[in-house]
């Protein structure tokens, strides 16, 4: 049965998990890590060279002067993740959003739209722009194990792997070999809802392999979990919460559907912090540390005032006096890279520290 906003393609996954999800409550030992991804997109709807110019301005001015004063439990400040996309490339906006990233505010990784391309012409286009966010812009950086460059990525209008019904904005059914191969450590597109490209796996991450001549192969994969290496030939897959929010069902025919987007209309607030807590993103076998991929759209007009302004200012601080209410709950703020490298150490903790040990050892971002 169709049912509105495409509810339909994942609620049998929320109301009938085969993994039941641990709650928490107030006071419960607790350590979160958020991960703003935006689809940072400074030409969106239309806008002229000029604004687009305007735009990364007011971020590489008004963020580390808005979030310098707010701090984790590692001190810290508030992390974004700019992943900008191939499609809009010039490099002064690059140029001009890194010193953002120096200063210890965030990092950028890679988005892309792109339609009826093939593997091969996917394969140009990542491979280039990672070689150009790299060497000529010092963005991007080098895995610490193998030294290859790099890089997170976000799937543009979510049609990661061909997911849309209508195979249109992707294209590429082996999409995900692609980016592994290219050098993507992890995905961070999911959830896609109300989208029809939303699969039924929600708040989970996981690791998914192609399968020949299908779309969507993302759509089940195999969990991360505590004590188990990662799968070879298989990408990482670290999804945004979804879940539905009763707190909005009011007047409506059904609730509200919490998708960890936060944008002009619906800012971020600890009603939606527990709720993004609550949808249970954690690595199998490590309940007490979760995940929080939110993502935005912050280059959008209505969107970012509420970025850039009070909403978000007011969230950090009220987080603030609530983990100095409930101290058991440590917040952790981190960049995409960072949430990739947790899940890693989670698995295998071994590991993870001697691949630290080497990421130390690497200038990151590369310094040019």
């Amino acid at each position: 049965m169709r049912l509105p906003r495409n509810v339909d393609r994942w609620i049998g996954s929320y109301l009938f998990t085969e993994d039941k999800k641990v709650a928490w409550q107030d006071g419960d030992d607790l350590d979160i890590y958020i991960a703003i991804c935006d689809h940072w997109e400074p030409e969106c709807y239309g806008a002229s060279y000029d604004e687009a110019v305007r735009r990364v301005h007011r971020w590489r001015d008004e963020y580390p002067r808005l979030f310098e004063q707010y701090r984790d439990v590692d001190g810290k400040p508030p992390q974004y993740t700019f992943f900008f996309p191939q499609d809009e490339y010039h490099p002064r906006y690059l140029d001009d959003i890194r010193p953002v990233c120096e200063a210890g505010f965030g990092d950028v990784d890679v988005h892309l739209h792109h339609d009826n391309d093939t593997a091969e012409q996917l394969w140009e286009k990542l491979e280039s722009f990672r070689e150009t966010l790299f060497h000529t812009h010092g963005l991007l950086r080098k895995d610490p194990i193998t030294g290859e460059i790099v890089y997170g990525f976000i799937h543009g209008n979510w049609a990661l792997c061909n997911s849309l019904p209508d195979g249109s904005l992707c294209g590429v059914n082996d999409e995900l070999t692609v980016l592994r191969e290219t050098g993507c450590y992890a995905d961070f597109t999911l959830p896609s809802a109300p989208s029809q490209a939303q699969i039924p796996t929600i708040n989970s991450i996981y690791y998914a392999k192609d399968i020949s001549g299908q779309c969507a192969s993302h759509a089940k994969g195999i969990r991360a979990r505590a004590g188990q290496l990662p799968p070879d030939e298989h990408l990482l897959m670290i999804q945004g919460p979804l879940t539905l929010d009763w707190s909005r069902f009011k007047k409506r025919l059904m609730p509200g559907i919490e998708n960890g987007d936060v944008h002009g209309g619906r800012p971020a607030t600890l009603e939606r912090l527990k709720l993004w807590i609550q949808a249970g993103v954690y690595v199998a076998g490590q309940p007490n540390h979760r995940f929080i991929k939110l993502y935005s759209h912050g280059c959008k007009d209505d969107n970012i005032d509420t970025l850039l302004g009070k909403p978000m200012q007011d969230f950090y601080a009220s987080l603030e006096e609530y983990c100095r209410e409930y101290p058991n709950l440590r917040v952790h703020y981190v960049a995409a890279w960072e949430m990739a490298q947790k899940v890693h150490e989670l698995e295998q903790p071994e590991i993870a520290l001697n691949m630290s040990k080497k990421d130390s050892e690497t200038p990151v971002p590369n310094r040019l």
